[in-house]
Order: C-alpha cells, then sequence, then structure tokens
C-alpha cells in the first residue's frame, strides 16, 4: 500500500468507530448484544483503565493494548479510536470547506498548560476522585453530548416517523419517552461541546494536545515511538503544503521537523506533501529528536505551578470533595437529610465515584429513566455522575442493564437475583406528611408499587389504613417514593446506603398456609 493511502484507511477506521460508539448510546431498543458493545468500547482509554484498576483483569486491559499500539505508531488512539477525535476533525473539516480557507501554521506547544492538567488530574485521581478526570475526559464528553443532546434528538425523530407510519396503519416503530434533563447539565454539556467545536473550528486539534489529558499522556509515550513520520530531507522541496494541512499545528518546515508528541496521526501530512517527502518509518536512533522543549523559565514556572497543584490537592479534596447531601421536606415536616442513592452494582458510593467518568452510558441504556446526572448530590466535584432520581421514576425490580454496560467498573455486574436483594437504600416514611394522617384519606399507593413487601398496609384511625415500613426488607427501588402522591414533598422517600447492603428475602407465603374463603354464591 502507497503511505499515501494510508489516510483514507485511517478515516474509515475512525468513522467506524464513531458511528459504533454513536450507537451504543442511542440505541434505545437494546439492539447490541453486551458482548458487542463491551467489544466496540474496549479500546476506550479512561473506561479501560479505571476497569483495570478495579478489577484488574487483562479483560479490562484495553488501555494496555493502545498503550502498545502508541509505542509502536504514535497516537493511533487519538486519530482512530477515539470518537471525540473524529468530531473534531469533522468541524475542521467544515470549517474549511464553508469558512475561511484555512491553513495551519507551526505552533510551538503549551507544555505549561498540557502538563498542568495532566498533573491536576493526577493528582485529584491520587485523592481519589476521578472528578477533574471525568470533566475532560474525550469519551465522556463524547458520551454525554450524545446522550444529553443528540439522544433526545434522536428519540424525537423516531417517535415523529412512528406516527407517519401509524396513520398508514404500518407498526414497525413506536414512540419512546423523552426523559426530563436538568437545565443545569444541558447547559453544562452544551459549554465543554461548544469549547471543543471552538478550538476545533479555529485550531484543529488543539484540545487533543493542550486540555485532553488522555492526549498529553500518550504524547508522552508516542515521543519514543518505534514508527514515526519523518522527512525524507533529499525529497522535501519546503513548499510547506504538510504544515498548512497538520491540524496538529506540530510540523516546524524550517527546521524539517515534526514534534510527535503532539502529532495526532491524522496523515494529512503524508497525504498532501506532492513529493512523498514524508514517510512512516522507523524512528532510528541517528535520528534527531524535534526540538520542541520550552525554555528554562517556562519549565521553572511549570515547576512552580506544580508544586501548587500538590500544597492545594489536599485543600480541594477536604473542602470541595465533601459531599454535599440532597435535602427533601415535607408537605408538614421536613425530611431528615437524604443520602444520595448511587444504582446498584455499584458496591457504595465512594467507590462509585472513585471510578465514574459520568460518560452517561448507564443514564442512555436505563430503561425507566431513573438514572439521571446528578447536579450536586455526591458533591461538588462530582457534578454529572448518575444517581437515582425518583422523582423521575422507579428502578424496575428486574433489570440489571447499567451494571452490564458500565465500561468504567464503576457499576459492577450483577445478577438478577443478587440485585433483588441489594439493598441500595432505606425506605423512611414521614406520617405527618402521608394523606391518611394529615387529610384523612385513603391510600396506599406505596404499598401496591413495594416489591418485596417492606411497605405494607396496617389498621389505622377512622376504619383507614396507613403505611407501615420494614427496614431490612426494602432494597432501595424506589417505586413507592415515586408512587407516594403528596406534593411537593413525598410522605416516603428512599435514602441512600453509602455502602450497599444485603436485605432479607422476602416472605412467600405458601397455598396451603393461605386461607382461602368459599365461594361467595
Amino acid at each position: 500500500m502507497k503511505q499515501s493511502r494510508l489516510k483514507k484507511t485511517r478515516v474509515l477506521v475512525s468513522l467506524a468507530f464513531f458511528v459504533a460508539t454513536s450507537f451504543v448510546f442511542l440505541d434505545f431498543k437494546g439492539l447490541l448484544p453486551d458482548t458487542v458493545t463491551d467489544a466496540i468500547l474496549y479500546l476506550q482509554f479512561t473506561p479501560s483503565l479505571l476497569k483495570f484498576i478495579g478489577s484488574a483483569g487483562l479483560a479490562a486491559g484495553g488501555f494496555l493494548l493502545v498503550l502498545l499500539l502508541t509505542v509502536l505508531f504514535g497516537r493511533v488512539y487519538c486519530s482512530s479510536i477515539c470518537p471525540l477525535g473524529f468530531l473534531q476533525d469533522v468541524v475542521s473539516r467544515i470549517g474549511k470547506r464553508f469558512g475561511k480557507k484555512k491553513k495551519y501554521k507551526f505552533a510551538r506547544p503549551k507544555y505549561r498548560i498540557r502538563y498542568l492538567i495532566l498533573a491536576g488530574t493526577a493528582l485529584v485521581f491520587a485523592a481519589g476522585s476521578v472528578s477533574m478526570l471525568s470533566w475532560v475526559d474525550p469519551f465522556s464528553i463524547f458520551g454525554r453530548t450524545i446522550s444529553v443532546i443528540v439522544r433526545p434528538v434522536y428519540i424525537g425523530l423516531n417517535n415523529f416517523i412512528a406516527g407517519v407510519l401509524y396513520e398508514l396503519n404500518i407498526f414497525v416503530l413506536y414512540p419512546e419517552t423523552i426523559e426530563r434533563t436538568a437545565m443545569a447539565v444541558i447547559l453544562f454539556v452544551l459549554g465543554w461541546l461548544v469549547l471543543v467545536i471552538r478550538l476545533s473550528y479555529k485550531h484543529g486539534r488543539l484540545y487533543c494536545n493542550t486540555v485532553c489529558p488522555v492526549g498529553t499522556l500518550l504524547g508522552l509515550v508516542s515521543r519514543w515511538s518505534i514508527f514515526q513520520i519523518k522527512f525524507e530531507k533529499n525529497l522535501c522541496t519546503n513548499c510547506g503544503d504538510c504544515s498548512i494541512v497538520c491540524k496538529a499545528q506540530c510540523i516546524d518546515i524550517k527546521r524539517k521537523e515534526i514534534d510527535f508528541s503532539r502529532c495526532v496521526g491524522c496523515l494529512n501530512c503524508i497525504a498532501s506533501c506532492p513529493k512523498n517527502g514524508l514517510y512512516y518509518r522507523l524512528a532510528g536512533s541517528s535520528l534527531s529528536r524535534p526540538d520542541v522543549c520550552p525554555d528554562r523559565q517556562e519549565r521553572r514556572k511549570t515547576m512552580k505551578s506544580l508544586a501548587g497543584l500538590v500544597a492545594l490537592s489536599g485543600f480541594q479534596r477536604i473542602v470541595l470533595g465533601s459531599k454535599v447531601l440532597a435535602h427533601g421536606a415535607g408537605t408538614i415536616a421536613p425530611l431528615n437529610e437524604k443520602q444520595t442513592v448511587c444504582p446498584p452494582g455499584s458496591v457504595g458510593i465512594e467507590h462509585f465515584t472513585s471510578a465514574c467518568t459520568a460518560c452517561q452510558l448507564c443514564v442512555s441504556v436505563c430503561p425507566t429513566g431513573v438514572l439521571q446526572p446528578s447536579l450536586l448530590g455526591y458533591g461538588l466535584l462530582e457534578f454529572m455522575q448518575p444517581h437515582m432520581d425518583y422523582e423521575q421514576n422507579y428502578c424496575n425490580y428486574e433489570c440489571v442493564r447499567c451494571s452490564e454496560v458500565c465500561p468504567s467498573g464503576a457499576i459492577l455486574p450483577v445478577a438478577r437475583g443478587n440485585k433483588k436483594l441489594t439493598q441500595i437504600g432505606k425506605v423512611r416514611f414521614v406520617i405527618e406528611n402521608c394523606v391518611v394522617h394529615a387529610e384523612n384519606t385513603a391510600c396506599g399507593s406505596c404499598s401496591e408499587h413495594c416489591p418485596t413487601q417492606a411497605v405494607h398496609m396496617v389498621p389505622y384511625d377512622t376504619g383507614l389504613t396507613i403505611p407501615e415500613v420494614d427496614e431490612s426488607l426494602c432494597i432501595g427501588c424506589g417505586a413507592c417514593e415515586h408512587a407516594c402522591p403528596t406534593r411537593p414533598w413525598r410522605a416516603i422517600y428512599v435514602d441512600g446506603n453509602t455502602v450497599h447492603a444485603l436485605a432479607r428475602p422476602p416472605e412467600v407465603k405458601s397455598f396451603e398456609d393461605s386461607t382461602v374463603e368459599e365461594f361467595p354464591f
């Protein structure tokens, strides 16, 4: 294969990863088997790394394969696997076609910003939080964009087509519910999307080489890649065509040098060279490394800033990392402090928040929509990590979808039988808020919806019945809270367990023990 054709191959591979990853988030019908979903997401760097740390198994070692590819060929992940990278390439292409004729030029690397973000992310992660990583990780940004922005449009289009087909008596599609999303979440996702689009429209892959910690880490590894793009200096005519199309702005045509730590492997340079003066080849010890190191003054400034980050890392964990609990109140009586509920399979809040990258894949596949991005439920630094929103719906007793698709290991696989006994929270009853007590009105919605008999009705004054709770039977599914009719606050609610526990199995009455009344007529 001629090296000038490598770009076409790279584009096809990148398109395949982009389409497949997008469909994982858009697949509201559950068409993809879990094995296919796992295969598609296997090479996503950050989720794979976190899952590997949690399980220490090679089955979660996709990031190791990415590192191997980087050692061999450079930043293949950035060029072909990362879906956000492909999105940036599309934006750059649109800007080039419809905007001004864009001509890139060599720019010195922004070492200080790159390494400060990487070091800050590493320090926060070492302190036990993935908050900073989840904010800037490319896979998480892409997942949130698809889940929060694109998915509602996609479902709306499905509903429109289903309505048209219904009028024609064709029933191959059916309408789906579009879940509500908090405005703060939408604005947060849009803000990051606008930032990425603006940077890519103006400066190509500047986000990858300035903000993205994965890009910076892989850039450090790619400095010593076995194969690198090099100038064939005898063939180069200094025309500058390669530098003009370099989206990483890493080609110094005057020196005939490429900063391979910033090269994202788009291969535009090889395809654009009229004299075939650029080749992927063995780096070779005799070839000089690009002279792109910052001057000593900039290095000293960077080291001082890193020292400041080390000093502040403990402070951020103590002050900003403290958990902020959601508060509720009843129609009459205020509720006690309520702990946020994390999904079944997540073991507990500490495990969940230390591994969740807020990619929103679990939110996308949740059939009832009870999983929603949190605001301050887990704390300021854990903004956007999913929680159980019982205002929206409740957790299906039989469902384990979130545990099957989580790519980072924040939600571990859990069997249906075990899930039915996993206590993610405990039910609390506030009698002052119940309509039976406050308004002398018959109810029982909470008891009717409880799948474990944790909430049952007992006799009360004036011939009515009122809920009674058995916390040992409750699994925290939220069916009672969602069904409770009292507003603006509930008479019954689920208080999350910091560490998930085991509920007592509900009693099953045998047919012989039950009282059978005679046929009434």
